[in-house]
């Protein structure tokens, strides 16, 4: 599985970027995006053609779901804590984050899938993760439950070495957002993941 997540900010021909990807076998993307208006965000999701609104994934104005037949909704951990995700529950797709191998591994069944980073030292956030023992936890998975999805300095290079160690895919984000060639990078990326 291959998923995108959006910058926070709009980039230039994003939209027509993002549904050339899904043509190109994009799985989900989850738009990340802040710091925009309910109306934004709106607008955003009406230039992504119809037929994928069933793979995007909402970070924000959860509300939009209903009006656009988005039923996919991530919630930050700190969301998680705090119950936000409960209304979603046993009606919608939720995804979670998480920082840790041993809060995946609590995670109940009700979460389709949670993104564990940095793998790698960020591309997008310079300096975040350099440090990072997340790669060498994963040997501590134990929840049959939930889908573990690695996030976190992940390019074409390193997706085959993240799938070996057992994730049920990767969530790209720097190595295409921060590229001049996000189309041909994302090909390489979905090219290099395993069948």
């Amino acid at each position: 599985m291959i998923l995108v997540i959006t910058p926070e900010t709009i980039v230039l021909n994003e939209v027509k970027i993002i549904n050339q990807m899904f043509y190109d076998g994009l799985d989900l993307l989850h738009i990340r995006k802040p710091w925009i208006s309910r109306e934004e965000m709106a607008g955003f999701i009406s230039s992504i053609h119809e037929q994928f609104y069933g793979q995007l994934v909402l970070h924000s104005h959860y509300d939009l779901g209903q009006d656009y037949g988005v039923s996919r909704f991530h919630f930050r951990e700190e969301d998680r804590k705090n119950g936000k995700y409960k209304p979603f529950m046993n009606r919608d797709i939720i995804s979670t984050s998480v920082h840790e191998i041993t809060a995946y591994n609590t995670l109940e069944k009700e979460w389709e899938y949670a993104f564990i980073s940095p793998l790698f030292p960020s591309i997008s956030k310079k300096g975040y993760g350099i440090d990072s023992t997340v790669m060498e936890s994963l040997k501590q998975r134990n929840n049959p439950d939930v889908k573990l999805i690695g996030l976190g300095g992940i390019d074409s290079s390193r997706i085959h070495e993240v799938f070996e160690l057992g994730v049920d895919g990767v969530a790209l984000l720097g190595t295409i957002w921060e590229s001049d060639e996000p189309l041909n990078v994302f090909r390489k990326c979905k090219k290099n993941v395993p069948l």
